[in-house]
């Protein structure tokens, strides 16, 4: 009787198995599936912030990489800089923000730069101004979270991703390459670039990429994508590629196009021919465009909300006596309430 009612007794479906928890004797179609077509039709109308900061010495080409990153005309020095400009004396930080529109997809993206870092005789503890930015913006959305009257939607200023660029030396990281990284990974999600990749060989690029793994794992110092934060083995095996083989991207940016074998291309001119920033032979631009944007964005953003600015949060409620932090909007409220 009991083998009869049992479940083994029934034939194996044809089709895949559905997902687990999902009934699989619906009597018709409900329309579930269509939930992602809502997500992305209210991701149309309300766009989406991306919040990216720019470090390392001057003359590393982060402007250039930023601009060729987003095809568009979107760095700092961009909107009005010039040569004559001198380095500042100490880090500062300058924001510029742009709203790009690809496919009806609306992008406000904010490109966040750090002129006069790594240029001084004396670069002694010059990632503090950085690494204070970066928690006063913790700091801003987590008082506007805290509001009794709080906005639908908080305005997020809160940096996603940190490009960090290393000099082409082919040696090894400076010292102040390891103290930046390591105080910074604890707050941001950095992913190191080897900038102007064109000035070593093919085989220099490959060595220097090794050393630099290696003198990061030796240092402690995690870089995005973290091991801890791999979702499922799916995200494992492709994040596991990423930091094994593709970190740090040697990369070339480039905003000027040239004519190579019938077709206009973004690259570099040498005496010796053109390289191109688009081309996998040449440089890993491709990869790390296609990893920030094209797979990695909202994982730069889910990090940077449920692990860099939950760890701020709770460390502020922590210190606070859990109590969230009073700001005079706060004071304003509660009296008129009172």
């Amino acid at each position: 009787m009991s083998s009869e009612m049992g479940p083994e007794t029934r034939p194996k479906p044809a089709v895949p198995m559905k997902p687990v928890g999902m009934n699989p004797n619906l009597l018709g179609y409900i329309g579930i599936d269509t939930i992602i077509e809502q997500m992305r039709k209210k991701t149309m109308k309300t766009g989406f912030d991306f919040n990216i900061m720019v470090v390392g010495q001057s003359g590393l080409g982060k402007s250039t990489l930023v601009n060729t990153l987003f095809k568009s005309q979107v760095s700092r020095k961009s909107a009005g800089w010039s040569r004559d400009d001198k380095i500042p004396k100490t880090v500062e930080i300058k924001t510029i923000s742009h709203v790009i529109e690809e496919g009806g997809v609306k992008m406000k993206l904010t490109v966040i730069d750090t002129p006069g870092f790594g240029d001084q005789i004396n670069n002694e503890n010059c990632w503090e101004p950085i690494e204070k930015y970066i928690n006063e913006q913790y700091e801003k959305f987590l008082k506007e979270e805290v509001n009794i009257a709080r906005k639908k939607r908080i305005p997020d200023t809160r940096v996603h991703c940190c490009l960090y660029f290393i000099s082409p030396t082919g040696h090894s990281l400076r010292p102040l390459d390891l103290e930046f990284m390591k105080h910074l990974s604890k707050v941001v999600n950095i992913i190191p670039v080897i900038a102007k990749a064109d000035t070593m060989t093919l085989e220099e690029k490959t060595e220097f990429k090794q050393r630099v793994r290696k003198e990061l794992e030796m240092n402690g110092i995690e870089f995005y994508p973290q091991k801890e934060f791999d979702d499922d083995l799916e995200d494992k095996t492709e994040n596991d590629k990423i930091r094994q083989e593709s970190m740090p991207f040697a990369v070339v940016g480039s905003d000027k196009e040239y004519q190579v074998n019938g077709k206009r291309v973004l690259g570099r001119k040498t005496p010796w021919g053109i390289v191109e920033v688009e081309n996998l032979a040449h440089c890993e631009f491709c990869l790390l465009r296609d990893f920030v944007i094209r797979t990695h964005l909202q994982d730069l953003k889910e990090v940077t909300h449920n692990i860099h600015y939950e760890t701020y949060r709770a460390k502020r409620l922590n210190e606070n006596g859990g109590l969230p932090p009073v700001s005079a909007e706060n004071e304003e409220s509660h009296e008129s309430n009172i």
